[in-house]
């Protein structure tokens, strides 16, 4: 994920690239980058968009930089699901 705080609105933009060149999805929070409250509203969104509880949700890493990996648990075929809808939701990209 690549995460943007101080947004105008809490949304998923769609894919892009982070720096290094990996592909990332493109998040956007209201929240500031401050106590943690942006990676809570980044997990807020994608449980959102996922349809998932945000307690299967958790950062796994890039806890201070605009770049984060996120850790979903729960049920393989649930979240393989839950990926694909929001895959499916994505603007198209080009």
């Amino acid at each position: 994920m690549r995460l943007t705080p101080k947004s105008s609105a809490d949304r998923i933009d769609g894919a892009g690239l982070a720096p290094d060149g990996r592909a990332v999805l493109l998040v956007r929070v209201r929240a500031l980058p401050e106590d943690g409250a942006a990676n809570a509203a980044l997990i807020a969104v994608l449980a959102k968009a996922l349809k998932l509880p945000k307690s299967s949700l958790g950062l796994d890493s890039g806890g201070k930089g605009r770049v984060k990996s996120v850790r979903a648990t729960g049920e393989a075929a649930t979240l393989r699901e839950a990926l694909e809808r929001l895959v499916a939701s994505l603007p198209s990209v080009g």
